[in-house]
This record gives C-alpha cells, sequence and structure tokens, in this order.
C-alpha cells in the first residue's frame, strides 16, 4: 500500500486507514475474533493508521486494539485517539469535556488500555462550546512536550476553530465526514485546510454502509443507530439508493465493486485525502483496501461526478439535535 503523509508535519501512513469503531459499538454485536483477525489483516495488507476513540463502548475499543496490537511491533503502527465525549452506563451521550484536567485524565486511561506509553495522535472528538479551543490545544501540547502523544489533530470542526487551533500548535490531520454524497468541507474546510497544510482524515467514506452497494431490506429489518439519521430515513433512503445503483453501472463497467469505486474516489480528491475504512470483517476490508490498487481515469470521474452529483444526496447526516451541536456545520 502507498504511503500518504498526514500534513506537513505529521507520520507518513499508509493511505488507507481502519476504524475500529464498529467493533464495539453501534452496528450491533460484532465477533470479537474476526475483529481482531480484520485489524491484523488490515496491518498485513500496509494500512498502519488505527483509529479509535476512548468513549467506543466505554473502554472496550480500546481494549480490543490493545489486545491485537500485542502481534505487532508498536512502532509500524499509528494509533489515533479521540477523546471528550462522555456517556453514562447506558451509554448514552451526556456531553463534552475538553478541559486540560479532563484531557490529562483521558489521555491516562487511554494509555492503560492500549498497552502503550504514547499516543501518534490525539483529538478531540468535538469542539466543547464551554472550553476555548486554544486551552484545549494548549494542554494537548504540554502533552506532546511530556512524550505522551506525537501529534495532535482535530475532529468535525470549521474553518475559524482550525485557523485558532492551529496557531497554538501544528495540527497534522483533521477527522470529519467526506463521501460521495457528504461533500460539505469542499466549501470552507478542506480549502482552509489545504492553506495550513493540514490533511483529511475522511470517515464515512461509504456513508456508513449506505453507498457500500451491500444496503438491503434484510439491513433495514435489523436497525441500528442509523435508524435516526435523516439520509436512512423513508424517501430519503430511496433517493439515496437510487443514487448508489447509478453509481453501480460505473463500478460494473470497471469490473469492480461500488464500495471500492466509492473510496477510489476520495483517494483521488487529493493527496492530503486519507480515507479511514470502518471495517468489522475481512472481507469488508479486502473489498474497500481493493481501493488501493484502482486508478480512476479522468473519464472515470466524469462518469461518477454524472451518477452521483454533488449535494444530490438527500437528508442530512446526523438527526437535527446532532448537527446543531457540530462546529464543523456552522458557517465561518
Amino acid at each position: 500500500m502507498r504511503k500518504r503523509k498526514l500534513g506537513k508535519t505529521g507520520p507518513e501512513v499508509g493511505e488507507l486507514g481502519l476504524g475500529c469503531m464498529g467493533m464495539s459499538d453501534f452496528y450491533g454485536p460484532a465477533d470479537r475474533t474476526e475483529s481482531l483477525a480484520t485489524i491484523d489483516a488490515a496491518l498485513a495488507s500496509g494500512a498502519t493508521l488505527i483509529d479509535t476513540g476512548d468513549f467506543y463502548a466505554a473502554g472496550h475499543n480500546e481494549l480490543l486494539i490493545g489486545e491485537a496490537l500485542k502481534k505487532h511491533r508498536r512502532d509500524k503502527v499509528v494509533l489515533s485517539v479521540k477523546f471528550g465525549a462522555l456517556r453514562d452506563p447506558k451509554g448514552e451521550f451526556v456531553g463534552f469535556d475538553c478541559r486540560p484536567a479532563a484531557i490529562r485524565n483521558f489521555v491516562a486511561y487511554s494509555l492503560n488500555r492500549l498497552g502503550t506509553d504514547y499516543i501518534d495522535i490525539y483529538r478531540p472528538a468535538r469542539l466543547d462550546p464551554a472550553v476555548p479551543i486554544e486551552e484545549t490545544i494548549g494542554a494537548l501540547a504540554d502533552l506532546v512536550k511530556a512524550g505522551y502523544v506525537r501529534h495532535i489533530g482535530l475532529s468535525e470542526v470549521g474553518a475559524a476553530t482550525i485557523r485558532r487551533a492551529a496557531a497554538v500548535h501544528p495540527i497534522v490531520d483533521l477527522q470529519i465526514e467526506y463521501s460521495l454524497i457528504a461533500r460539505g468541507i469542499e466549501a470552507e474546510i478542506l480549502p482552509a485546510c489545504r492553506e495550513l497544510g493540514i490533511a483529511i482524515t475522511a470517515y464515512g467514506v461509504l456513508a456508513r454502509g449506505l453507498i457500500s452497494g451491500h444496503w438491503s431490506k434484510a439491513r433495514e429489518a435489523a436497525p441500528d443507530y442509523r435508524e435516526t439519521a435523516p439520509r436512512f430515513a423513508g424517501e430519503n433512503l430511496e433517493h439515496n439508493l437510487k443514487l448508489v445503483e447509478a453509481l453501480r453501472a460505473v463500478a460494473v463497467a470497471r469490473k469492480t465493486s461500488v464500495a471500492t469505486i466509492a473510496i477510489a474516489w476520495a483517494l483521488a480528491q487529493g493527496p492530503d485525502i486519507l480515507p479511514v475504512i470502518g471495517a468489522r470483517r475481512r472481507t469488508q476490508w479486502a473489498e474497500s483496501s481493493a481501493a488501493a490498487d484502482l486508478t480512476l481515469t479522468p473519464a472515470d470521474l466524469a462518469a461518477i461526478e454524472a451518477a452521483v452529483p454533488k449535494d444530490a444526496a438527500k437528508g442530512e447526516r446526523y438527526p437535527t439535535t446532532v448537527m446543531a451541536h457540530l462546529d464543523s456545520e456552522k458557517k465561518a
């Protein structure tokens, strides 16, 4: 797998990352053995970026990754960890905390669960409206100086916040949703990141399975947290699945899958875009990682754009209440 550099000051990583959230949370039960095997398969294929959050099933995901890493050289893996989201015993989200004291507490627990003495990229999962971003980044800069953290990243923040954060300490990447049907970052956020030399680690490249090409009535019969997202509801879902079918025609012409071509499209948007693939099984990773070997021609890209025009999708990516709290959705 080819490498991509995370920003001006970040590490080189395999051009596809593995997002591990679904191995512990949000998508129903997962097979532990298969999850560990998927992490192994991703690392064996040349991926090096492994992404998690300390709040994924209250630390379960970090423990899982820590177990997987026992079989691999630590210096060959780039761990990306999000922090700050607060959850109660029922798993409900109850706020964010990005105060310096809380950050020092969060990192201590993450280091212990992951079985490591440093985290490669540490990032607040969201902007804490009660804490200036300068204060949060200053606390992270102290962790860098102390050696507990190697690099600082951001997640789901807007252009103005990115600029304020970068004025305090170098930022290597912004983790944010970006896909064929979620291209909002192209207006302000992506240009700001490129101006500042900050990479994009793109999650939701397959729109949480919507544009994987595998969505079916059987999937709808076993609902999970996606049922709360407007893009998965009623007429919106029917409309969006028609876009997927149009994309399937392009994939068939290239003798590949819808998922593979959607990920290849993201890779083709620039060397500063690194898709983070939320695979839970080895078969999913194999299909996704095939994108690294697929070179799209200008004709392919034009056909993809015609099949799924910008802003053609219907429905927001999160429920209205969640969208209201996303700094990335606020206009500069």
